[in-house]
Formats: C-alpha cells, structure tokens, sequence
C-alpha cells in the first residue's frame, strides 16, 4: 500500500481509507449502505490491515453513532495499528446545542467519539460540515486546544466552500492555530466540481483531499448501465438515501460508464478499480475512502492500487466525464496562460 503525506503535513495515510458508513445500518438511510456488525467489520480490519490499509474513517452521525462503536470494537486491541479518522458538526441530538462548530458542541462531540470508539486520542478529526453560525475563531481555537489536549492529533474539514476553507486557514495563520490539513470532499469521475477551485486552493494552501464516495454514490460500481435495472442491493433504490445523493444526469453517468468499459478491458481491471485508480492519479488526493459492504466488495476496491492507468486512458476518462465548469471557472480556462490547470 502506497503512503502519501496528507496535504502540507508530515503526518502520512495509505492511499486508500476504509469508510465505515457500512457499519452498524442503524437507520433507514444507512441500512441502505450496510449493517456490517462488530463480528464483519473485523473481519473486514483484517483484511485491509493485511493489504496495509491502515486507516479508517467514521462520524458521529453514522448510524446514530452506532458505526463508531462497531469500529472501536473491530479493533480492540490493535489501536497502534490502525489510523482513525472521525467527524462531526451535524445534529447529533435534539437540543439546541447538538449541532454545528461551537466550542460546546465540538468539545462534547470528541468526548463521545473517543468513549464510542475506545481509545483517547483521534489520528484525524474532521467538521463535517461549515457552521456558519458560529464564528471561525470560536471554532479553530477549540479545535487546537483539542490538538493541544492531545485527544486529536490532526484537524481537517468536509464539504466546505473555497471561501470557508480560505478564510478558516487565515484565521489559523493569523493567530497560531492548529491548521486544517484535510478537506474529506466529494469528488469522482461523475462529480468533477472539486477541480473548479477547491483543488487549486488545496495545491496553493497544502490541504490533502480526503475523497468521500468516489464511486459516485455507487454509479460507478460497474451495474449501472443503459437498459439495465439496477441492483437489488444499490443504494440508489433507496428514496431516503436518493435524497441526499450528488446530483448528475443518467445519460452523462452512461457517457462515463462506457469510457470506463473500455478501459477495464484494456487494463484486465475492474469498473470500480478503474474509476478508483483515476482518482488516486489528481492532484491533492491524499487517500480516497472505499465503502464495502461485504469481503468481495473490499477485495476488489483494494485492487484499485498497485498499479497506473497510461496517460492516454486517463485522458480518454478525462474527456468522457468532462462537463462545463461554473462562471468564473469556465471564463478562467480561457486564459490558461496566467492561469494554468492544476492538472
């Protein structure tokens, strides 16, 4: 398993993390993804531990919470194993203050995380979403007294905005603070937003992509096609998950699939592996999550390493998912000279 520096720090993660949204299946949403129990997931360890596969990303929100414990009870025993990557900022309770970055609500949060997962330090912990509300000082300092505290070791963000992340590392250079050094951000070869300017901020500031769903919320799985139902046991059968899902049209999910086709037949690879090796090819990519819902799924997902797409497949991917960027990305490309892609 390859190791990579996440983004301008010395601490290093393998090329691939286990997501452990597959865990638990506490809810209707996430029964959608899995219901792995303590027994699986550590099968599961023992297989990514195997392929040296080391880390393993969580959040509060999964299953309630559930997932977390399911994760601390796979590796009872072999915390200096293993790598452990958590979240929070969504609701995680009914009261006014369980939810967003305030410095009670994040303090609380690591607690419970740590209780849940059995241990007393997370490797990475992330906000899993801007908190608006809440001021960034209020946030970053409690998160480097966290840092501090020595129950986090390294703080990064999720679904952030180029200007929250922006203005967040500001006020971290400005007053000394811990500094975000992962960005987990939806990218995949059916959701290229990521490359309009979160990936130029991230090479410009040393922020490491921490990819989540990079099968495109399954579209990628390599049984979605034209004319064809989808599976049983897709998440994207499921109406509450639907909801939520990243927002593409089938005939360009279609246009990528084919692409993807013919080059897991010139590779001997799968979709999945194709799509995945695609990713670990970008800049600021750090570590990509893969999901699994059972050994077969993992197995395959670790294939995705060990191995390069030649620079003529990775183009034919490039032009298949390619789509027109926003204003002012599309008005920025026309004018590669001063500004050129971080490609």
């Amino acid at each position: 398993m390859e190791f990579r520096q996440l983004g301008r720090s010395g601490f290093k993660v393998p090329a691939l993390t286990l997501g452990t949204g597959t865990f638990g299946g506490g809810n209707e949403f996430f029964k959608a993804w899995g219901d792995t129990d303590a027994k699986g997931a550590a099968r599961l360890v023992d297989i990514c531990l195997d392929a040296g596969l080391t880390m393993f990303d969580s959040a509060d929100i999964y299953s309630n919470g559930l997932a977390e414990e399911v994760l601390g009870a796979a590796i009872k025993g072999r915390r200096d194993k293993v790598l452990i990557s958590t979240k929070a900022t969504f609701r995680f309770g009914d009261g006014p203050n369980d939810v967003g970055s305030s410095r009670f609500h994040l303090s609380r949060a690591v607690e419970g995380a740590l209780r849940r997962l059995g241990t007393d330090y997370i490797d990475l912990f992330q906000l899993h979403g801007f908190d608006a509300t809440t001021p960034v000082e209020e946030t970053l300092a409690t998160l480097d007294g966290l840092v501090k505290a020595g129950k986090v070791r390294y703080v990064g963000c999720s679904n952030f905005s180029g200007w929250h992340l922006m203005k967040s590392l500001a006020a971290s250079d400005r007053y000394g603070w811990a500094r975000y050094v992962a960005h987990q951000a939806y990218y995949s070869l059916v959701g290229r937003d990521y490359e309009w300017e979160l990936m130029p901020l991230g090479l410009d500031q040393g922020v490491g992509c921490v990819v989540w769903s990079p099968l495109g919320w399954g579209r990628l799985t390599g049984k979605v096609r034209r004319g064809q139902p989808l599976p049983k046991t897709s998440r994207l059968n499921s109406q509450v998950s639907n909801e939520k899902r990243p927002p593409v049209a089938d005939e360009h999910v279609y246009t990528v699939v084919d692409a993807l086709d013919a080059v897991a037949a010139e590779t001997g690879r799968t979709v999945p592996q194709v799509a995945l090796n695609w990713l670990l090819r970008r800049p600021t990519v750090s570590t990509v999550v893969i999901g699994a819902r059972d050994e077969a799924q993992l197995r395959d997902n670790l294939g995705a390493v060990g191995w390069a797409l030649t620079p003529e497949q990775v183009a034919k991917l490039d032009a298949a998912s390619a789509t027109t960027p926003a204003y002012p990305y599309w008005h920025q490309r026309g004018f590669a000279e001063r500004n050129p892609p971080p490609v």
